[in-house]
């Protein structure tokens, strides 16, 4: 598959020029105990024309997915064969929590229904193609901890299937106030607001995150912008970069330091927050990678195991890159960019 066209929302803006900034910058410690998308950039009047009234979950996933259909070019009229996959681990939690807050507080007769229907899943990916008029299969996927990844396998079955032309396929999740407090009793926060990918240490520090990434998926080389992307296995396991989602939510990260020593390693969990869908927004740096093969330094370089990390001073060609996360059963999942 081919990236057509590519769109992101996150803590420090929206829009791939906000993106390379970041990455340009560095690390930025977060302003409060999360990375959270500030306020001003959910307030688009015609990317959300047809979603005056939805949650901040719905909102991220629509500018993402409207910038990436925007980012492409394709044509207007190719809107009738786009189909839409939407990944989340968590879904919209906040506006579920706030629900049922309601119904415990006004009872279930008094309760809104616009926050009924916002709650469940699907509702982002249905204002998704409420907004952008597209006409075809619309699905969101939820899984704990690799629902991006499966979301990406589809996405290739449905292009190879002839289903649709293009698929619109991305992640969303939020940080909402009980998933903050839940946070604070599961994961190991950071006190310093940096999380430390490179420690691949048995208890990591963790610092959520929100926000959404969004890739427009063509089969037709023409429609390449970026570079090929791919969920499923290559037995060849060869790859120029080796981009880690170690950002302290899946349990330990020892197996990262067992990692091919040849290989340089990059971690950008620290721009972004910790994330279970954090694997979009690795693979969206790295399509950035090989479009403009320009290398961004690692925003945090500590290195206690002296890992073959990504600096300032490096320089080669990047053709292939493997975005690899260890899931909580240490399973090993890998997004290919080549």
């Amino acid at each position: 598959m081919y990236i057509a066209g590519m769109g992101i929302v996150f803590n420090r803006g929206r829009g791939l020029k906000c993106l390379e900034d970041a990455l340009t910058q560095g690390w930025a410690k977060p302003s409060e105990s999360a990375y959270r998308v500030p306020k001003e950039a959910l307030t688009d009047k015609d990317a959300l024309k047809e979603a005056r009234r939805a949650d901040n979950f719905t909102k991220m996933a629509t500018l993402a997915a409207y910038d990436a259909l925007t980012d492409s070019g394709i044509p207007p009229a190719s809107k009738n064969r786009i189909g839409i996959i939407l990944a989340t681990a968590l879904g919209p939690h906040a506006t579920t929590f706030s629900f049922l807050d309601d119904i415990l507080t006004y009872g279930d007769g008094a309760v809104s229904p616009t926050l009924f229907s916002h709650s469940v899943h699907n509702a982002a990916a249905s204002y998704i193609a409420l907004n952008l008029q597209t006409r075809g299969p619309t699905l969101t996927m939820t899984q704990f901890s690799d629902s991006f990844q499966q979301a990406i396998i589809l996405a290739e079955s449905w292009l190879s299937e002839k289903r649709c032309d293009f698929v619109l396929v991305g992640s969303v999740d939020q940080v909402g106030k009980v998933m903050e407090y839940i946070c604070s009793q599961k994961l190991n926060l950071a006190a310093d607001g940096k999380i430390k990918p490179f420690h691949c240490a048995k208890n990591p520090q963790a610092v959520p995150g929100e926000g959404s990434a969004f890739f427009l998926l063509a089969n037709d080389p023409k429609y390449k912008k970026y570079c090929s992307i791919s969920g499923l296995p290559d037995v060849s396991q060869n790859a120029d970069l080796y981009i880690l989602d170690s950002d302290g939510t899946c349990g330990s990260e020892e197996p990262y330091g067992r990692l091919n020593r040849q290989t340089p390693l990059a971690a950008y969990a620290p721009i972004f927050g910790s994330m279970l869908t954090l694997s979009s927004f690795s693979a969206l740096v790295g399509a950035l990678t090989i479009k403009h093969q320009k290398l961004y330094p690692n925003p945090v370089t500590d290195n206690p195991h002296q890992l073959n990390i990504l600096t300032a001073d490096h320089i080669f060609s990047v053709h292939k890159i493997a975005c690899l996360r260890y899931n909580c059963n240490q399973e090993e999942l890998i997004i290919r960019l080549f």
